[in-house]
């Protein structure tokens, strides 16, 4: 019914389509890379940081950076409450599309 169309459900950190695509991507790897996400989702470095930051902030994932053969790696997780917000989000859209 078109009187339960709620769009205010959608998460709004969740909902852009470069964050969306990685929330994807993470919700099926147990971490990533950020050359991998780069690749993936066909970003600039600075497009990738900019949206991964926009997640780490809102607690949905978790960036790690360490060193590797002396070249800096940046891994990407997705957290529990990333995980949980990922669902709700995916639900949120269900209900609309169902109306």
């Amino acid at each position: 019914m078109a009187d339960d169309f709620d769009i205010g459900r959608l998460d709004e950190v969740i909902h852009g389509r470069v964050r969306l695509g990685i929330m994807a991507f993470l919700s099926t790897a147990e971490t990533a890379d950020f050359a991998t996400l780069k690749a993936k989702l066909e970003l600039t470095d600075g497009n990738l940081s900019v949206h991964l930051r926009k997640l780490e902030d809102a607690g949905f994932v978790e960036v790690q950076k360490s060193f590797q053969d002396r070249r800096p790696v940046t891994r990407a997780k997705m957290t529990e409450a990333g995980r949980e917000a990922f669902i709700a989000y995916l639900d949120a859209m269900a209900a609309l599309v169902k109306g």
